[in-house]
């Protein structure tokens, strides 16, 4: 019970990294508050852990809305009496080519992915700088390396990267820890509702789910880094691989990625 009596805010914990964050902290004896936007998924997903033995509540919220952050962290605060760990995870993807794509499409991701995380993060630091817990966000290798058809969702992962490093230095003498997450592909349903060019959910994923991480693994991974402590984790060896050859080669990788997206089923580059 590595973090008995802790409490852990997880944004977008409905499915994938985010509900596998809530199962996982929770078994380590961690209070969690989950958010989501749909409230059947989030009634499910709360029962779920209920049935677990972990004590946790749900939370109706919009990342993209800022009075519904710090609905999340007075909500929290009123019924467990402190916050100690905040992960930001609720995102959402996209695949458009930016010449077609809708900037309302821009907007939506950006105000989920980047603007969601600084709402929660704004009104939860006040009580995780008075238990000297931790900020976690949970980013991409897309906000190391930018991909083709991914232009808002790599400028929104780029952005959360920025905010964070920024912050840490901010707070690094304050014992707060904040760790950024960089998950390679991970077998989750983001994808499934991706955005498209007009705003329409993708519907299917373009990519072999099987072949992936897991969102277990993902969040067994960021409960280690969490106790450790670390500042950044990249996960997956194609990730990895990805940063490395971005770092030195990244002339080179531009080739290797537009090759890999162009082969993706529907890819709009054909």
């Amino acid at each position: 019970m590595r973090f008995k009596n802790q409490v852990v805010i997880i944004t977008g914990a409905t499915s994938g990294i985010g509900e596998a964050c809530a199962e996982v902290f929770g078994r380590e004896g961690a209070k969690i508050a989950i958010t989501g936007r749909n409230p059947e998924k989030l009634q499910k997903s709360l029962a779920n852990l209920q049935s677990k033995g972990i004590e946790a509540i749900a939370i109706l919220a919009d990342a993209a809305s800022e009075k519904d952050n710090q609905k999340i962290a007075e909500d929290t605060l009123k019924h467990f009496g402190k916050i100690d760990i905040l992960i930001n995870n609720a995102g959402i993807g996209m695949r458009a080519l930016f010449q077609d794509m809708d900037l309302e499409v821009f907007h939506k991701v950006m105000d989920t992915n980047f603007w969601g995380t600084v709402y929660a993060t704004k009104y939860c630091l006040p009580e995780i700088l008075k238990s000297k817990g931790s900020i976690i966000g949970i980013s991409s290798i897309n906000g190391y390396r930018g991909t083709p058809a991914r232009t808002a969702y790599t400028a929104s992962k780029f952005a959360m990267n920025g905010f964070f490093e920024s912050l840490r230095t901010e707070v690094m003498k304050k014992g707060v820890h904040v760790l950024v997450v960089a998950p390679g592909f991970t077998a989750s349903n983001i994808r499934n509702i991706a955005l498209t060019a007009d705003g329409s959910s993708q519907g299917e994923s373009p990519r072999d789910e099987g072949k992936m991480m897991t969102s277990e693994e993902v969040a067994e991974h960021i409960l280690k880094a969490t106790l450790k402590r670390k500042r950044d984790i990249v996960l997956t060896s194609q990730g990895k691989l990805a940063v490395f050859l971005n770092k030195w080669m990244p002339g080179i990788l531009d080739g290797i990625v537009y090759n890999q997206m162009a082969k993706e089923k529907d890819s709009p580059f054909k």
